[in-house]
């Protein structure tokens, strides 16, 4: 009869094998740590940022630092559980960019996807591959991966933004290419709002053309289209349990996300709404367009109010509320596309309290 076997060894035994292991650049399986773990532990933390902090930093940076100086002028929103790493949450990255009137960007372009949802702006754009797409608050824009950018204030007022990008995760994985244009800015060659008009129609699109399904045709998600979109919905549906009234940005390509390993979505929740509690293995990082409530995650409050941006760890209990007499507006964006397609997307519902 086969059965496990039983040996048991002197720890003096075992710490001269283990250092001999060490020699060869090998060790045993069965004394780590980081494998067989039952489910996962994030070693981000659930964590605020609240715009009071950081608008009048961003501000100072443009007194110190110029754009010639800073290839982008960015405060990165760093995870307190994650030692410093350029990373927001494990996979994700978020950042506030400032441009001041009268000032550019200059073009470059990288592997790292990124999106920028406008704060604060009065105007102003950002050129992707030739085409000027307007920066209005709370307008989604996309630069995807190796696509040149650049970003100019033509305006008298600051342009601030949230980037969003999946830098640690192409860190990880190895795959971090970066190229400078071979002048400051490029050249316009497309009408302003040319992707906008030709894919923003929703079941509607050219029929002279195919699209290429990457990257996405579209770059330009105003907030005008998704706010309403979602004041009307409200009316006829209930939405998520989880989420509220919650609509997903999608490539007009393929209706999949609108970047291969970052999913953007936008939430309405209304007047006293309470979520049920869930967690899912994709993490998130949440910006509040407008209004006030707060978040629980993993027993911890955080309140937020217009423009604090908070994120929520992988694999960790949440639910957000909204106690105010008027409709709040959530955007965030996350790295389900990449857990889905790999097959390691898992969704739990909590117990209510």
């Amino acid at each position: 009869m086969l059965k496990r076997s039983d040996i048991t060894s002197s720890e003096a035994e075992l710490t001269s094998y283990y250092s001999e292991l060490e020699s060869y650049s090998l060790s045993p399986l069965w004394t780590a740590t980081d494998v067989g773990n039952r489910e996962p532990k994030s070693k981000a933390v659930p964590f605020m940022w609240h715009w009071s902090d950081i608008r009048p930093r961003a501000l100072r940076a443009t007194e110190l630092v110029g754009t010639a100086q800073a290839e982008r002028r960015v405060l990165r929103l760093l995870n307190p559980g994650l030692g410093g790493r350029t990373a927001t949450t494990n996979t994700l990255f978020g950042g506030i960019q400032i441009v001041m009137p009268g000032e550019v960007a200059r073009a470059h372009r990288h592997t790292p996807s990124a999106l920028r949802f406008i704060i604060e702006s009065e105007g102003g754009y950002t050129n992707v591959n030739g085409e000027p797409i307007p920066m209005l608050p709370g307008d989604l824009v996309l630069t995807p991966n190796w696509t040149w950018h650049d970003h100019a204030n033509d305006t008298t007022k600051p342009m601030i933004w949230l980037d969003g990008l999946d830098v640690p995760l192409v860190n990880l994985l190895e795959s971090a290419f970066f190229q400078d244009y071979e002048s400051e800015t490029q050249a316009l060659s497309e009408d302003s709002g040319a992707s906008l008009l030709k894919y923003g129609a929703g079941a509607l699109r050219p029929a002279w053309e195919s699209p290429p399904e990457w990257p996405s045709p579209l770059l330009h998600y105003p907030w005008s289209q998704a706010r309403e979109a979602l004041t009307k919905l409200t009316g006829v549906t209930a939405g998520s349990p989880f989420d509220g009234v919650v609509l997903e940005y999608v490539n007009p390509a393929t209706n999949g996300p609108v970047m291969p390993t970052i999913a953007c979505t936008i939430h309405m929740l209304r007047p006293g709404e309470r979520t049920k509690m869930h967690r899912h293995t994709s993490s998130a990082i949440y910006h509040a367009v407008e209004g006030s409530g707060y978040a629980e995650i993993e027993g911890q409050r955080l309140d937020w109010a217009d423009k604090d941006v908070f994120c929520v760890p992988g694999w960790t209990w949440h639910r957000h509320a909204n106690p105010s007499d008027r409709p709040v507006f959530l955007f965030s964006y996350s790295d389900v596309p990449v857990l889905r397609s790999i097959g390691l997307y898992r969704e739990e519902e909590g117990a209510e309290s």
